[in-house]
């Protein structure tokens, strides 16, 4: 069987893409950090640049990466701290008032429970022991119990350490030759097909310049928003959750589930009353609405919309492949994807294969 010069070239792409889909999947369990790392180049590099020009060659690219490096692991560290106060404060109050909520919480469901027929089975004192008992723990055997853990999942633990490690490692590198990195990579397109990919790369790094920005001040806005709302309630936690919340929606639903259960649970522990569930469905109902109808349209923009099937599917998608790191990435894969499948689209619609 004879073949065109045109099925011979697709046949070898297609070769070339299973045979790189094959090396993905084997190394697999090691591109987490350095997918990590690509992404976190990609979005630093521009600082960089800029104070390699405001410099003027006075100030070296080592000197340059390093200040964008250590002050971006100095934001990240200070984002995690915000987790701390959350839990020295959450512990003490759940002590305090577990039975209380446990006692209320009987009080509730048994009447309602004898005005349908219903004889409740459920022992919640002995819930309510249980809890405490777990709560009570002392300081000893918390920490027994955590290196317990440790023990047991000592390959989690230290493959958690290692891409603490060498994530920056492998940002350092990127970061400083970033330029020659792409350079050679476009070598290797063939000349035939440079005017395409420079079109793509144009578009895509356009629409993820775009979603970058647009996010960080989405998620700066919802912080302050969430901080100011949960504190007109007179939540102690305030600031943290809100600022939590508001930066955690850079994952999608995920970050938004996570900052309203930590509000509802802070929220039932201090005023453990009805009023937790009203701050919860007021605050956390508006910061839907403005996020969805007023901030994402407006600053992220239309232009990388994607349906929420689609992201709840990329969420999905990606996490499978590539865990938790997958997750954070969906978005800004998703939307390079899209201009991909926009040209496919386009190529399609215009091609022999459709018109007939």
């Amino acid at each position: 069987m004879h073949f065109s010069t045109t099925q011979k070239r697709a046949a070898t792409w297609a070769a070339l893409g299973v045979a790189l889909l094959l090396l993905l999947s084997l190394l697999k369990p090691v591109l987490a950090p350095f997918v990590v790392a690509a992404v976190l180049a990609y979005a630093l590099t521009p600082l960089v640049n800029w104070l390699d020009d405001l410099g003027r060659g006075r100030l070296p690219r080592l000197a340059a990466v390093l200040i964008v490096e250590v002050v971006f692991l100095i934001a990240v560290l200070s984002l995690l701290t915000l987790l701390l106060p959350i839990l020295i404060k959450e512990l003490p109050l759940m002590r305090e008032q577990v039975p209380l909520l446990f006692d209320r919480l009987n009080g509730l469901i048994k009447p309602l429970a004898a005005q349908f027929g219903f004889k409740l089975s459920v022992d919640l004192g002995s819930l309510k022991t249980l809890v405490l008992k777990y709560l009570n723990t002392n300081a000893e055997d918390m920490v027994a119990s955590v290196l317990s853990s440790l023990k047991l999942g000592g390959s989690v633990a230290l493959a958690v350490l290692g891409n603490a490690v060498l994530i920056p490692v492998a940002l350092f590198y990127l970061l400083m030759d970033w330029d020659r990195f792409v350079s050679r990579f476009v070598e290797l397109v063939p000349p035939r097909l440079r005017e395409g990919y420079d079109s793509f790369v144009n578009e895509a790094d356009g629409v993820l310049g775009q979603y970058l920005r647009g996010q960080l001040l989405v998620m700066l806005l919802l912080a302050v928003f969430y901080s100011a709302g949960l504190a007109l309630f007179g939540l102690e936690l305030a600031v943290p959750i809100g600022i939590f919340t508001g930066l955690a929606v850079f994952v999608p639903y995920l970050g938004f589930g996570l900052g309203l259960v930590m509000a509802l649970v802070s929220g039932f522990l201090q005023f453990a009353s009805v009023k937790a569930l009203v701050m919860v469905a007021v605050v956390y109902g508006c910061g839907q609405f403005v996020e969805s109808f007023i901030l994402t349209p407006r600053l992220v923009g239309e232009r990388i919309g994607l349906h929420p099937l689609v992201v709840i599917f990329a969420l999905l998608a990606f996490g499978q492949v590539l865990g938790f790191v997958g997750v954070l990435i969906a978005l800004p894969a998703s939307a390079v994807l899209l201009v991909a499948i926009r040209r496919v689209r386009a190529g399609y619609l215009g091609s022999r294969l459709y018109t007939g």
